[in-house]
Parts: structure tokens; sequence; C-alpha cells
């Protein structure tokens, strides 16, 4: 524990110091999606570890970025999606100089990940290639975890959330892309293999508003469900998320985003992590509504209202419905999420139980950096049963050094068990996207 607190601290003290730098020299981040999605094909919804639109920027962003200023844009929704690439660095500049450009980033969005080192790490190909280029990253989200519990135990373990190694390709003219994500699972209850895979898929953005993909990948089972890794609020996710969604399948999706209105309908092979081939097929939809999209965003915020279905067959019928209702006004935030079960094809396999939950979060940036979140959790594992919820009352802290790039985390969970021992938790983490 000693050395992870050590290597927290070292990360803050050298990239505060590095953050001193002249305001000339910063570069900024400030289109928002909807501005960004009128000058390309398609920004994608936002996928333990990431789903976008590509490199259709090339005009878009050229002409409604590149008109006086170098500010780097970054849609990367999702982990199954592909990244919207940032204004490029001179070809001219010498690795020095584009390092000190990454050390000198200002990123003012977190609600999609972007990387420290994303152009160093880029290769652009020739003008008559039909790949546009690859992008090779890394991610890493890790924390500990001290658990005390009232009858005086205690329990101190690092956990990952985040061990990844990925690979971004791009095809020309907005005409593909593709990921290969590695993720080397810490602790899993899989063999190695299983989780080695994280995604592998090929997409397209050519249809006008819409987006298809065919792999391995996460799917949106539920909004906190089906969303990155790399962009939740907590370290940990919502007790619905991790029954009810998160986990990987092969199939095939298509995504649209219209102003008021965007949705993913997908077909998969019901079996999860590559366990099981095809035992049978699953239906995965979700739709958001948002009816406050053409009014002035400063005025009346963001609002979006959701729902979606999960149903399919694994050695048994299942079928998951789910509802969402989100809302933005300048630094504030709130999210109240519902689920309900009639048997499940989550992270941690198939069950038959009939289970419900619901979260609800309040979020509020005191500064630029700093963000402060407050959520109620609470789950029923088996309706059948009495007295067997789980509640989880947490309080969150994120300091943003450089957006998702590089973050501090900080989380006090209050679990409170009809079935045990009630609990308290301390969780201190980082997160690295390189």
């Amino acid at each position: 524990m000693k050395k992870f607190l050590h290597f927290i601290f070292a990360l803050t003290f050298v990239f505060c110091f590095s953050s001193r730098v002249s305001a000339e020299d910063k570069i900024a981040q400030e289109i928002d999606s909807n501005t960004l999605f009128e000058q390309v094909t398609l920004s994608a919804p936002h996928g333990d570890e990431i789903d976008g639109v590509n490199q259709g920027v090339n005009q878009g962003v050229n002409q409604g970025v590149n008109q006086g200023v170098n500010k780097g844009v970054n849609n990367a929704e999702n982990e199954d999606s592909a990244p919207v690439q940032a204004v490029k660095v001179s070809e001219n500049m010498t690795l020095r100089e584009k390092l000190k450009t990454v050390y000198n980033l200002e990123i003012d969005r977190y609600d999609v990940p972007e990387y420290l080192y994303r152009e160093p790490l880029t290769y652009h190909f020739k003008p008559e290639s039909k790949m546009d280029n690859i992008h090779v990253w890394g991610a890493f989200n890790a924390y500990n975890d001290m658990a005390f519990y009232d009858d005086g135990g205690l329990k101190d373990k690092v956990k990952f959330n985040a061990l990844n190694v990925g690979v971004d390709g791009f095809l020309k003219d907005n005409n593909g892309d593709f990921r290969v994500m590695l993720g080397f699972p810490v602790h899993s209850q899989r063999n190695y293999t299983q989780g080695l895979f994280a995604d592998v898929f090929v997409a397209t953005n050519k249809i006008p508003h819409h987006r298809i993909q065919i792999g391995h990948f996460r799917p949106q089972v539920g909004m906190e469900g089906g969303s990155s890794s790399y962009t939740l609020g907590f370290l940990g996710r919502s007790q619905i998320a991790t029954n009810f969604g998160t986990a990987r399948r092969l199939g095939g999706r298509i995504k649209g985003d219209y102003s008021f209105l965007d949705y993913d309908l997908g077909l998969y092979s019901s079996g999860t992590f590559f366990d099981e081939w095809f035992p049978g097929a699953e239906f995965i939809g979700w739709m958001n509504v948002k009816p406050l999209a053409k009014l002035d965003e400063k005025k009346y915020g963001k609002l979006k209202i959701g729902g979606g279905i999960d149903a399919g067959r694994r050695h048994d019928n299942f079928f998951v419905t789910g509802a969402y209702i989100g809302y933005e006004y300048k630094r504030f935030s709130a999210e109240f999420e519902w689920a309900n079960a009639n048997g499940y094809n989550g992270y941690n396999g198939f069950s038959r139980k009939h289970a419900t939950g619901f979260y609800t979060t309040l979020g509020y940036m005191l500064t630029k950096k700093l963000q402060i979140l407050a959520c109620y959790d609470q789950f029923t594992p088996d309706k059948h049963f009495s007295d067997n919820k789980q509640r989880e009352m947490t309080l969150g802290l994120n300091y943003f050094i450089k957006g998702q790039a590089l973050r501090l985390i900080l989380n006090y969970v209050f679990c409170q068990n009809d079935a045990a021992k009630d609990s308290h938790r301390i969780m201190l983490g980082a997160q690295i996207l390189i």
C-alpha cells in the first residue's frame, strides 16, 4: 500500500509542476459534442477497460477548428468506439517538442477519454494510402481498497479496473476503423486468455448519423453498464451495472445519433468473454431522447431520458429492462437509473434470479479540475426473498490533472447489507491514459 501511495503522490507532484506553463503554450479543448457532431459523420454514444467517431474529421475539423487556433478535439465516448483524432501537431516538430506539447496539454472535457501521448504514438500514412493513421495507446486504472467491518475485521487489497494496451486504425474519408485492445486481468474468475482479447472489432461510419460495428466488444446493457471504464465517476460501477451489464460479447450493432434521439441496437451471441461460442441469441437495445437538444445549453442544460432491454437465451431465457434520466447544468450533474431482471447475463455469468435495483448520483465541479460526487445505490439480488437488500452510499472526489488522461480518485463507501455486517471502504486510485 505504501508503494502505491508513493506512486500516486509522485504523479501528482510531477504533473502539477509541469502544468505551470504560460497560457499561450496550452492547447484547449472547447468544442462540445453538439458542435463536433455537425462537423463529422457520427458522434457515437459513449466500454475492465474503451468505444466515437473517426477519421472523417480531416475535412470537418480543418474547416471548423483550424481557423487560427491549434485546439485538440476528442469525442471517444466508449471503450468500443474509435476516437476522434486530435488536430495534428506539425510534422516538423522534434520528439522533444511533441512531448513538451503533451505536458502543456489542457483538457476541459471529462466525459470522454483523451490520451497524453496521442500524437507521439500516432503514425500517419502517406496521402496515397487508404489508411489515414494508426494510434497505439495504453491505459491504467487501479486503486487501493481498504475495507473496515463492524466486527473489527480489515481487508486491504490493490485492485485493477483496467490494465490495457490497444491499437486503433483509421481509414481515410471516414470509410472505417478498427480496434484491437488487450486486457491483462490481474484478479479474475476466468482463465487468462478469456480476458486477454477485450475489444476486437471493425466499424464504419459511412452511413450518415450511423455507425455499424462488428466483432467482440461491450454492448449497451444500461447506461452505466455500457459506459467506458475511463469515464466513470467512481472507482466502481453501480450494482445493477456490475450484475446485469459490462460483459463483452461477439456480435454486431448499429448506433444512430440525431439531435433529439440516439439509439444502439445489436444482435449477439449470449456467450460472454469467449467462454461459450453460441449458447443462444441475445438482443440488446437502448434508446435516449434529448428534448433540450435545440435549446441554449448554457440556459437550459442538457437532459437525456432513456430506456432499453436485454433479452435472450443462455441455458434458459432471461430478460432485463432499464430506464435512465440524466441532467447536466453548468457545473452540476444528476443521474438516476433503474433496472429489473427476470434472469440476466452479466459480467459474472448467467443467472436465473429475479433481481432489481437503482442508483442516483449527484455531481458538482468545484473547480475546473476538482469534482465532488455522491451516490445512493440499492440492489435486491433475489426478489423471492425478503430482507436481502444491499445498499451502498458513496462519496467521491476526482482531481483531473490532465482530464481523464491523468486523474486521481478518492472514494468512501458505506455498505449496508440486510444479510451481512455493515462495512466501510476507503478507495484511493489513479488513472493514466497514454
